[in-house]
């Protein structure tokens, strides 16, 4: 009997041991963890927290969609964190990650005996538009015109502090406007609110991104934005961070999170139909024609980093914004805010 118990325990491990020679890819995560003693067999799981659900975190919906994430052995949750929480959630472990600003990162790191550091980049233009009630907007686009526009009208411009507030006090403050004194400056914490509140006229005008714009357009609301905070060119809007304890501790972790936004941030450069597909899948309500909108600004903005490099150039300017317009007032440095050398580890060429 013993001896019928060992051959058949033979049987079984070589059973084993065909299948998961025979088995490769997707969906293979849990048997290959099993095999190697993984009691749990199953992906890690990673919380990013995001400030707003908008287009321009395609690369990371495209990387939890098409599983990216899941083929580095991840299964990342996106947050939605208003108000700033966003950064907060990292600071108190209620996230592994964020995507945002480094500026906001800049501030969360004064006095902080962990700092959150840059990965990767996402988003590496002034994601950020200036639109206007419907057949209100000025006549042309120079610095006299705007100004003379802008002048006492109710401006949305944000949350207090978030790049989107710091970048509308950036361009009062280069035309000559004072940003307390020369508008009346809304700061909602619910970036959300941005279509409704000019739409019932609380605001005059309002800044904001896809898919509020063309939300906006189809509503009626405003026509195409009036400015475009995109031409400053390289900006490091919205990029992934991590504290520097996940650094030390965990750069395993970090590397495959890190492989799976480059890998999407390649595919959707070159896949403008599965880039659709999940825009569709991510914002459900919006219309085809607003979709595709949304698209091709996206894509005529070169609004997405190609390959996940957040360069000096690119802090420099987000950092510059921040500290002409007050809100912060120490130094910093790029070594402090970025680290690269997981996206120049990348397998993903």
């Amino acid at each position: 009997m013993n001896v019928t118990k060992v051959k058949l325990s033979a049987v079984l491990l070589a059973s084993v041991m065909i299948l998961l020679s025979g088995c490769s890819g997707k969906g293979n995560t849990e048997v290959e963890a099993a095999a190697a003693g993984n009691e749990a067999g199953k992906l890690k799981k990673l919380v990013i927290a995001e400030p707003l659900h908008y287009t321009g975190y395609l690369p990371l919906y495209v990387a939890q969609r098409e599983g990216y994430f899941a083929d580095e052995g991840l299964e990342v949750e996106m947050l939605q964190a208003a108000g700033g929480t966003h950064v907060t959630s990292v600071v108190s472990g209620d996230a592994w990650g964020v995507i945002g600003g480094p500026e906001s990162n800049a501030l969360a790191n004064i006095g902080n005996s962990d700092p959150i550091v840059s990965v990767s980049n996402v988003v590496n233009r002034a994601n950020v538009y200036l639109m206007a009630k419907k057949g209100t907007a000025p006549a042309g686009s120079s610095d006299e015109e705007l100004k003379a526009f802008l002048q006492d009208k109710k401006l949305n411009a944000g949350r207090h502090g978030g790049t989107p507030n710091l970048l509308t006090q950036y361009l009062l403050l280069e035309l000559g406007l004072d940003p307390q004194k020369d508008v009346r400056l809304l700061e909602p914490a619910d970036g959300s609110t941005v279509v409704a509140m000019v739409q019932q006229g609380a605001a005059d005008i309002a800044n904001g991104a896809e898919p509020q714009i063309s939300d906006g357009i189809a509503k009626g609301v405003w026509d195409e934005p009036f400015y475009k905070f995109h031409d400053m060119g390289d900006y490091a809007y919205s990029v992934l961070s991590v504290k520097k304890s996940t650094l030390e501790k965990d750069p395993e972790t970090v590397q495959k999170a890190v492989n799976a936004v480059v890998k999407a941030l390649k595919a959707i450069q070159e896949d403008k139909t599965l880039a659709m597909s999940v825009l569709k899948a991510e914002f459900p309500t919006l219309s085809d024609d607003a979709a595709q909108a949304a698209l091709d600004r996206a894509y005529a903005d070169q609004l997405w980093s190609p390959d996940g490099v957040i360069s000096e150039e690119a802090l420099d300017k987000d950092m510059d914004v921040m500290i002409k317009t007050g809100i912060y007032k120490g130094e910093y440095t790029y070594d402090a805010l970025v680290d690269m050398q997981f996206v120049n580890n990348t397998a993903v060429k």
